[in-house]
């Protein structure tokens, strides 16, 4: 906690600065800026993967087969590591609550970091995904009966989760979960700029307005997602102003990148057809990929990718006006802000600027206001339309913008998309869901569901068949791992693994902003035992059974009896 003697000199340096802020803004880090286009095209249709994705994966293989080797020779030296699965991990959306219990999931498979049944599994994974989903929407709240809580996330703003963890373990280049916590995440959680009485109190609100303004000023408006974006980064980017400087193209020449010694990172988000008067994702919204390469799409109303780099570049058929392209567009903050944002559930009411201790998206609204007036258009994560014009993508081709929003809001809080895709060919998905299903903040099953019934929509084929709710909750499948797709090689593996309070009480409700030190503690260290089953013995062989099932080599004898309680049909 601040003290006072802190807390009141940070509000009259704050307020100094407040007042001194220009219209025109001091230089900034933060704004897009022109540069050189690349010789490559700067977009592609989506029928591979790009050639820089395919190597890093390729070069990615060596360290993961690997990794995953000897994870599982430690496990039981009766595995065979003569043929070797393709392994992802996903982290739902949920708040504070996901980053936490996710960020212990990870810990429990680091083994730089713990020394667990479970420990060495991430070095062996070649994917990685998070989506910032704060599932209990203003929509899902009055469904629900619950619009006393729906009316707390319009005045308190968006959700967070997945996309935070994986944004604050990618852009810091990978260090430990443990490392984070102790150096970044316990002080930040404890004095949280999204508690509005300290944001204001803070020399922060001073510095983003400067960004905002110097991002209007380049000539891109700014939206409530650039605050909410930049306030987030203070609290999980350890770079300069915090991570004022970090972009997601840059995690591609961070060591741990450029060694191929992690699994490659990707953040979810869902476009909104403001176009068609909507102003929320509907359930066959298009799912956005966003990563350190590309952006875009696999669904086939936008079909197509462009590189990360340039995003902000104005195109037409994938060619940049006057030959220019724009740069920094892809800041970190905005991107994990993207991922996050719930403004849009105002809908048709433009948000107030208010500057009062009581409400962050009035104080939002209030520092976007200082560049310009308000409207709808703020409610949303906005894009220069990258494929403008660009024929394959027939819903897009003719919209100046991209309207982004959390990737939760469809329904599906779990970033498992990406992984179903045939061109990424993932055998086995391990799929960390902390959604907050339940009238306890537990999840329930009713996001893996979500998405299994859209794949079918899309004509994906690799999702395996996934319950409904109420065989979710009368098998306890929400309440301990659950392996789906055993029995069908066409299908990728499931290996479903829910927040279980196991040492802590991991479902905190996702409105809560503020973690003292022990709480932070004691949900990443919950996490660990999540992963780890708290301790049962048996289960890092049940898991490694799961996850090498289907790759035709003999097993272990255990098995037999792992695939009976875990395997679901």
């Amino acid at each position: 906690m601040l003290s006072t003697l802190l807390f009141f000199t940070a509000l009259l340096l704050s307020t100094c600065a407040a007042v001194a802020v220009p219209k025109r803004a001091l230089p900034s880090g933060y704004a897009p800026r022109k540069a050189q286009c690349p010789s490559t095209p700067l977009v592609r249709p989506a029928t591979s993967l790009s050639s820089q994705e395919t190597a890093y994966i390729a070069s990615r293989a060596g360290p993961a087969q690997k990794g995953l080797a000897a994870w599982l020779r430690k496990t039981n030296s009766a595995f065979s590591t003569s043929a070797l699965p393709t392994v992802a991990l996903t982290t739902s959306g949920g708040g504070y609550r996901s980053l936490l219990s996710g960020a212990g999931v990870i810990q429990g498979l680091d083994a730089r970091d713990s020394s667990v049944g479970t420990s060495g599994l991430f070095q062996g994974l070649t994917y990685q995904a998070g989506l910032s989903g704060q599932f209990l929407s203003r929509r899902y709240a009055i469904l629900h009966s619950t619009a006393d809580q729906a009316d707390l996330w319009v005045q308190n703003g968006p959700g967070e989760g997945g996309a935070w963890l994986l944004s604050s373990f990618a852009g810091n280049d990978y260090p430990t979960i443990t490392s984070l916590k102790t150096n970044l995440w316990t002080q930040a959680f404890e004095d949280s700029l999204l508690l509005p009485e300290y944001l204001l109190a803070s020399l922060a609100y001073a510095e983003v307005t400067n960004d905002i303004l110097a991002k209007e000023s380049a000539g891109f408006p700014p939206t409530l997602t650039d605050p909410w974006g930049r306030l987030l980064s203070y609290q999980l980017l350890n770079g300069f102003d915090g991570g004022v400087l970090d972009t997601l193209s840059g995690i591609t020449g961070l060591s741990n990148f450029t060694s191929f010694a992690v699994p490659y990172p990707i953040i979810t988000s869902l476009a909104v057809k403001t176009f068609e008067g909507q102003c929320f994702p509907g359930p066959n919204a298009t799912q956005m990929e966003l990563h350190p390469y590309e952006f875009g799409s696999w669904d086939n109303q936008l079909s197509a990718f462009t590189q990360t780099a340039y995003l902000g570049t104005t195109l037409s058929n994938g060619v940049p006006f006057n030959e220019s392209c724009i740069v920094n567009y892809d800041n970190l903050g905005y991107v994990l802000g993207t991922s996050s944002n719930l403004f849009n559930e105002a809908c048709e009411v433009v948000p107030s600027a208010t500057n009062l201790s009581t409400s962050l998206t009035g104080d939002l609204a209030a520092i976007v206001e200082t560049a310009h007036t308000l409207s709808t258009r703020d409610e949303y994560a906005v894009y220069p339309n990258p494929f403008h014009a660009y024929p394959r993508s027939s819903l897009y081709e003719s919209q100046k913008d991209l309207f982004l929003v959390d990737g939760g809001e469809a329904l599906q809080n779990n970033p498992i998309w990406p992984f179903i895709q045939p061109y990424r060919k993932v055998d086995v998905i391990l799929v960390n869901d902390n959604s907050a299903d339940t009238s306890n903040n537990f999840p329930n099953g009713s996001e893996i569901l979500t998405t299994y019934v859209q794949s079918l929509s899309a004509g994906l084929t690799k999702m395996p068949v996934i319950p409904s709710v109420d065989t979710f909750i009368s098998e306890g499948l929400n309440k301990r791992p659950t392996f789906f797709g055993c029995n069908d090689k066409t299908k990728t593996t499931i290996i479903y693994i829910p927040n279980v309070n196991y040492t802590f009480p991991s479902n905190e409700p996702t409105s809560k902003l503020q973690y003292e030190p022990s709480e932070t503690s004691g949900m990443i260290a919950n996490g660990v035992e999540i992963i780890n089953k708290n301790g049962d013995t048996m289960w890092p062989t049940c898991l490694a059974c799961g996850i090498t099932k289907k790759t035709g080599t003999t097993l272990p004898t255990a098995c037999a009896a792992c695939f009976t309680e875990y395997c679901y049909n």
